[in-house]
């Protein structure tokens, strides 16, 4: 049967253990050579016959030994398994992130894509029993995760985003809802949402009636966070070699702009909100509580989960065992009359 750790970085405890070994057995060291300087080993027994550096070692031991049985339990050993069922409550959520080339412009530090990514993770930080899956776009939308509660492989695929992982250039946000509404597992309206954080950019692939659609058709809310200076917009820098140019069009530098009427009229369409980050930092993770999980969470389907069962207990107890035991061990050894290990001479 296995045995896992759920807390490994409680193992860097063991640091304080080891520093503390070291320091007991200097101590020890160090108390046996003054007893040495003091009277040779035979003479010492006479003339202090109750001290003892052994039981000094001894304590010390049992109190490294609890210490160490402490650590194993703040590491959160694991072993075993019951079935548990669960209700979840909560709300279906697909990212919509856009992986164009405008989302290289870097009005926003480091750029746009970069800002975009940090913002969903943090939005993904504040779930608690939220399901939520990803959609790159650009030309061509692509689903990078399926709606899952693994936030770990959420964010790994997040991580992960390139704006090559468009198989064709351009920005097409319509297709990318239409997509994302498809990604939902089941046909009951509410709880579901759209989350899409983009510069607003869209090449005539209609989001405002695609929003509209996935909401009154489904009941799925569309949200938007727009990402981007809307007034001066910003160059798309390119790389050439190890040199670093601007995108440039028939002979211009292009110079890419956050829509914000666009992204604003697909919200409205599809019932949620607009979120106009801009080239501000934004606090996702409180936009998400105040904004979309108010709308409201929602009852899912009963499942049967399989709980690890924790083993810290034991550990805990055997730390207490050793302390007591370290306890009961006194510091001076049990012949303290001096009579006792002195021979009497002859009164004569």
């Amino acid at each position: 049967m296995p045995f896992t750790f759920e807390q490994p970085l409680s193992l860097h405890w063991l640091w304080p253990v080891a520093l503390a070994a070291i320091v007991l057995w200097w101590a020890f060291g160090a108390q046996r050579r003054a007893m040495r300087l003091w009277a040779d080993a035979d003479l010492f027994v006479r003339l202090a016959p109750a001290a003892s550096a052994i039981r000094f070692l001894a304590r010390g031991v049992l109190a490294l030994l609890a210490c160490s049985a402490l650590v194993v339990a703040l590491l959160d050993p694991r072993m075993g398994d019951t079935p548990t069922e669960v209700q979840r409550r909560g709300i279906d959520v697909v990212f919509v992130i856009d992986v164009s080339r405008s989302m290289l412009a870097q009005d926003v530090a480091p750029n746009r894509l970069e800002q975009a990514k940090q913002m969903i993770s943090d939005a993904v930080d504040r779930m608690a029993g939220d399901r939520a899956g990803l959609i790159a776009f650009a030309g061509t939308p692509v689903l990078k995760s399926p709606l899952t509660l693994n936030y770990g492989a959420f964010k790994l695929a997040l991580n992960e985003l390139t704006p090559q992982d468009s198989a064709r250039g351009g920005s097409l946000l319509g297709d990318a809802i239409r997509v994302a509404t498809e990604a939902f597992t089941d046909q009951i309206k509410g709880g579901k949402a759209i989350i899409v954080v983009s510069d607003g950019e869209d090449m005539e692939s209609f989001p405002v009636e695609a929003a509209k659609r996935a909401f009154d058709d489904h009941g799925v809310r569309t949200y938007a966070v727009g990402i981007g200076d809307s007034v001066d917009g910003a160059r798309i820098p390119v790389m050439a070699g190890r040199e670093r140019t601007w995108l440039v069009h028939e002979g211009k530098e292009v110079w890419t702009k956050m829509d914000p009427k666009l992204l604003t009229d697909m919200c409205l369409a599809g019932g949620g909100a607009f979120v106009p980050a801009g080239t501000r930092l934004v606090d996702m993770g409180e936009v998400y509580e105040s904004t979309v999980a108010a709308v409201g969470r929602r009852e899912f389907e009963t499942t049967t989960v399989k709980r690890t069962l924790p083993q810290f207990q034991w550990f805990a107890g055997l730390a207490a065992l050793l302390l007591v035991v370290e306890s009961l061990v006194g510091w001076r050894s049990a012949r303290t009359s001096r009579g006792d290990a002195i021979p009497q001479g002859d009164p004569a």
